[in-house]
């Protein structure tokens, strides 16, 4: 068996009176590659820390038997020695770290932690800022590694590629399964199906039942009017009545016997419920936001500068109505350049008059009015108060969220609410920069939803492979200045 590199037994951590973690036993072999998920606040960081030892347990024992190097999203990189070609291949500039992008960042402490091996590594959300080639660089780095691997990420695709175990953190509790990404949901699929199978034999069984036990019960009722068809004067006149008399009764006891003990065979019954079901969720226009030009935002001949740089150099194109339209290209090509271009109808862009435009950029939110969630929400959509808490569930936020002040929202929340508020809103295009950064699976795979539901035009970017296969109708690259069509 494969050495254990760490090993963590009867963990209990808390936050305030949440229990975050509770694990009886856990441990990482030599050549694990592991991905952990789970929603935003479940404990993914936590349980990375944990074995990382940057936090110890209230209760329990963390026992690390090999050298990890640990990678943290959040931090700032700090100036150490660099392997000169992993610098290059990462095109690292050479300036100071307060001057880089967060893709750069994100670069260099990649190009750190691959410089020097070490038998385990704790990676937690890298791919956050890196474009498609920095993905694949990471990819390729990670493809061949010799050693413990366990990642935090939401980038579907990056999990399907490096990781053959998931853990699953939900309600404190880690639960293993075997494969990549992609097998992980087909073996949830499964248990779904078995679940609904299951619910459904307990169903029928209590049906028969219940059924059952009618029957017998109308049985006795039965034998109770017979016996009171029997009058007294032929009970005096015949001796033998009683003797019949109180053989129904007995007869009628014994049925109510069989009766109760159905009912009883029913409240034993071990109760299985139906598994949850997501609500398909419809995002519908008024007749005053319907667009009708074929191609509501089209450009002829756009050129688009960024100081003395040439980004996009008599780029033509035509976003068609109704369409998801995907944008993407390496960091810096001038993704984002071109989508504020748009918003700001910049010289070269034509949109339609009628076009009502909603836009989510990169972290770029700021509640200024004192307002409950729910209430945020009503003002500025047309949908009721059900369609509303539904959508809203869809990413997370119920219960007692709906009560918060939006201006005491963490980011994650604060993204998540922003895009809720979008495609419930009086729009009929939106435009979404980065919309999947910082977002869980679970809340990408709403988002996805969300996306294949709303009736308006969407142009979006972002560098998650999986998520613009999944929703776009469209495919634009941005390749040595020019928008080149991708997926049509």
């Amino acid at each position: 068996m494969e050495n254990v590199c760490v090993e963590m037994e009867n963990i209990e951590l808390s936050f305030l009176d949440r229990v975050v973690l509770n694990i009886p036993r856990l441990a990482v072999h030599q050549f694990d590659r592991i991905g952990i998920v789970g929603k935003n606040g479940a404990g993914k960081s936590t349980l990375l820390k944990l074995m990382g030892g940057q936090i110890q347990p209230d209760e329990g024992h963390v026992r690390r038997f090999k050298d990890f190097a640990y990678f943290d999203q959040i931090t700032t990189p700090k100036k150490t020695e660099v392997d000169y070609e992993l610098k290059g291949k990462l095109s690292i500039p050479e300036t100071e770290i307060e001057n880089f992008s967060g893709g750069e960042r994100t670069r260099l402490k990649l190009a750190q932690i691959f410089s020097n091996y070490r038998e385990g590594l704790l990676i937690d959300e890298p791919t956050t800022h890196l474009d498609q080639e920095g993905i694949q660089f990471f990819i390729e780095e990670l493809t061949y590694y010799y050693g413990a691997l366990v990642l935090v990420s939401h980038d579907r695709y990056v999990l399907d590629k490096l990781v053959t175990k998931i853990w699953e953190v939900e309600d404190g509790i880690v639960t293993e399964y075997t494969g990549n990404y992609s097998e992980y949901i087909g073996q949830k699929e499964l248990q779904k199906r078995q679940q609904q199978e299951q619910h459904d034999r307990y169903l029928k069984e209590k049906s028969r039942l219940i059924n059952a036990a009618e029957e017998k019960m109308k049985k006795a009722e039965k034998i109770t009017q017979a016996n009171g068809r029997i009058s007294k004067k032929e009970t005096k006149a015949k001796a033998n009545k009683m003797f019949m008399t109180k053989s129904k009764d007995a007869s009628q006891k014994a049925v109510q016997r069989a009766a109760k003990a159905i009912e009883q065979r029913v409240e034993q019954l071990e109760s299985v419920e139906a598994p949850k079901e997501e609500q398909i969720i419809r995002f519908h226009h008024s007749n005053a936001l319907q667009l009708h030009n074929k191609f509501p935002i089209m450009a002829d001949r756009l050129t688009i500068k960024c100081g003395n740089k040439v980004l996009l150099e008599e780029a033509s194109f035509q976003f068609p109505l109704g369409k998801t339209i995907a944008i993407i290209g390496k960091n810096g090509s001038g993704k984002t350049t071109l989508l504020r271009h748009i918003l700001q109808r910049g010289k070269g862009i034509t949109i339609s008059p009628k076009a009502v435009i909603g836009v989510y950029e990169q972290m770029d939110y700021m509640f200024t009015k004192d307002e409950t969630v729910l209430d945020f929400m009503k003002d500025r959509c047309d949908y009721d108060d059900r369609k509303i808490r539904s959508v809203l569930h869809s990413m997370s936020i119920t219960g007692n969220d709906l009560k918060k002040n939006v201006r005491s929202l963490s980011g994650g929340e604060a993204i998540r609410l922003v895009l809720c508020q979008l495609f419930l809103g009086k729009y009929n295009i939106l435009i979404l920069d980065e919309p999947t950064n910082f977002l869980d699976v679970f809340c990408i795979e709403a988002l996805e939803r969300f996306i294949k539901a709303y009736e308006g035009t969407i142009i979006l970017v972002s560098h998650d492979h999986m998520f613009n296969e999944s929703v776009a109708d469209c495919i634009f690259s941005i390749e040595q200045q020019k928008l080149i069509v991708r997926k049509s």
